[in-house]
């Protein structure tokens, strides 16, 4: 039996940028230039384009393979850092409705709650504009520097706000992005749109599909059971990079107060980006290895893959600790006898074994499995749009028998969030009238957000965590508490909350280090232990 060859894979390729200015295409007088100007804050932001950053990348596939020309997978990671200190400054733009049906169920105050919570958050290197919108859509303010006046002036816009007529998100989406477009300041500063409904777009072509939104992350939250969740999530996906989240009665738990933990999470991760415009360029060795396909979701290569050639995938941003997997599927050539390969430009090495396992990696396994789960939840969508009840029902049910059948850890949060995202569809599935009410946009999130990686809530969002990040498990328990009695909750500073974050992680090196943790105690207990022999030689000496 010969030796198998070590393969090293060379080089990980990371490129990161700040974000590009957004800019007009057209002549028209800038309408809303009268964003305010931040004042000095301890901030600073790196006008070069910089590599590297705060990043981490790692690899997980089968640490050997066969000879012979053979297929073979890697699981490339690539995972934000815990420390989002320097963050960018935020321009935010709410866009709240306030159609007649916003008086169901207290929708208005509730959604008065969850936006005051936003405000809460921000602090004076971000800036936040309100829209409200009905038949016509009205910016409340500009974009104004969140200082502790600003805030106050906004949650008194926000108390002021009631019911009127129709749901124009046409009209609304524009106004937002007058807002972000005709900027004077923008230079080195992310922008997003938290965009809210409850209903269904009235007339039927204010549906928001004119407006060009493709540069700019709208996030979408769909409010209840009778809002139009295709056209909410149809705008949350032709944006960059955003997700649409849908709100309904779970868990016991109001619509209406589940809004306030969809709009914190999204803020929490909003407000620990680490990297910006983040590119994965993976090239394949001539000889040694194709490329067959690069899956991670909706990211795509940027050009039609060739097997020889270098694919480059782009990211957008990353959140602190948020993940993008990414699937790579080689044809590793044959070998004919034992020598090092380099394969693709990583760097790490492998074996190439006549006699390999074809015993899947782990952890190449559950983000494969993570992927098929989605797209079984994506098919059964189709059936049930198709009046097919029951043969979206096998396809859960199917998706289920899979995931038991999964040679990993069942005990694996991700394999935990997947059971439960399946369990929660199929309860959507019972009948007609649940999936019409509850399922479908439940689907549509779902998939928005598998596609991303990137969390969004639906169904019920203290269960469902899958893409969550450590920044929105804290803010989390900070909305439950402040959902519970908002007047006297004292909401965290966005630099409490770094804090606690970094609190934690130092905690959690330390846990790591289990020598570390018992060093201080040791050295006490040691120095009593040294005086009390030194004590007891002492009266030895002292009578002999």
């Amino acid at each position: 039996m010969q030796k198998a060859p070590n393969i090293t894979f060379k080089f990980i390729y990371l490129h990161l940028y700040l974000p590009l200015c957004y800019c007009r295409c057209d002549k028209m007088a800038p309408k809303y230039d009268d964003d305010e100007m931040i004042d000095e804050v301890e901030h600073h932001i790196d006008d070069e384009a910089f590599e590297g950053g705060k990043t981490t990348a790692r690899y997980a596939n089968n640490s050997d393979a066969p000879l012979a020309e053979t297929n073979f997978k890697v699981l490339m990671e690539l995972t934000g850092s815990a420390d989002a200190e320097g963050r960018p400054g935020l321009d935010l733009v709410m866009v709240l409705d306030i159609s007649g049906s916003m008086k169901k169920k207290d929708r208005i105050e509730h959604m008065k709650t969850a936006s005051k919570f936003v405000v809460k958050k921000l602090s004076p290197i971000d800036r936040l504009s309100v829209i409200k919108f009905s038949t016509h859509a009205e910016r409340l303010c500009p974009l104004r520097q969140m200082t502790l006046d600003a805030q106050s002036d906004i949650e008194s816009l926000i108390s002021e706000l009631h019911t009127e007529y129709k749901t124009n998100m046409t009209e609304a989406l524009e106004e937002a992005l007058r807002v972000i477009h005709d900027r004077r300041l923008n230079k080195g500063r992310q922008v997003a749109i938290m965009f809210m409904s409850d209903g269904e777009p009235n007339p039927s072509n204010a549906d928001g599909s004119q407006a060009h939104i493709e540069d700019v992350p709208v996030y979408t939250f769909g409010l209840g059971q009778d809002t139009d969740h295709e056209v909410l999530q149809n705008i949350a996906s032709r944006s960059k990079n955003a997700t649409f989240s849908t709100i309904t009665d779970v868990a016991g738990d109001t619509e209406t107060s589940n809004l306030s933990v969809a709009f914190s999470q999204c803020l929490a991760g909003l407000l620990s980006i680490v990297v910006e415009d983040l590119t994965l360029t993976i090239t394949p060795q001539k000889g040694s290895s194709r490329i067959v396909n690069v899956s991670a979701g909706r990211y795509k290569p940027n050009e039609p893959i060739t097997p020889e050639e270098p694919v480059t995938l782009s990211f957008g941003n990353l959140y602190s600790k948020e993940i993008r997997n990414n699937l790579v599927n080689l044809v590793l050539e044959e070998v004919k006898k034992p020598k090092g390969t380099d394969i693709l430009e990583f760097t790490y090495s492998y074996k190439r074994n006549e006699f390999a396992s074809t015993k899947e990696n782990p952890e190449v396994l559950m983000e494969e499995t993570r992927q098929n789960t989605a797209e079984k939840m994506k098919q059964a969508r189709v059936q049930a749009d198709a009046n097919n009840l029951s043969g979206a029902q096998a396809t859960i049910n199917e998706a289920q028998n899979d995931l038991k059948k999964v040679d990993v850890d069942q005990s694996d949060p991700k394999m935990q969030s997947l059971e439960a995202e399946l369990a929660q569809f199929l309860k959507y599935l019972e009948t007609p009238e649940i999936y019409a009410k509850l399922g479908r946009a439940f689907a549509l999130a779902s998939e928005l957000s598998h596609s991303l990686q990137r969390f969004a809530a639906r169904g019920d969002p203290n269960e469902l965590r899958l893409f969550a990040t450590d920044a929105m498990d804290n803010v989390l328990q900070q909305v439950k508490e402040y959902t519970k009695n908002p007047a006297d909750y004292k909401v965290p500073t966005p630099a409490e909350d770094a804090a606690l974050i970094k609190q934690t992680n130092d905690d959690a090196k330390k846990v790591d280090d289990p020598v570390k943790v018992i060093t201080g105690a040791l050295s006490v207990h040691l120095g009593d232990v040294i005086q009390s022999l030194q004590a007891i030689q002492e009266i030895i000496n002292k009578y002999r």
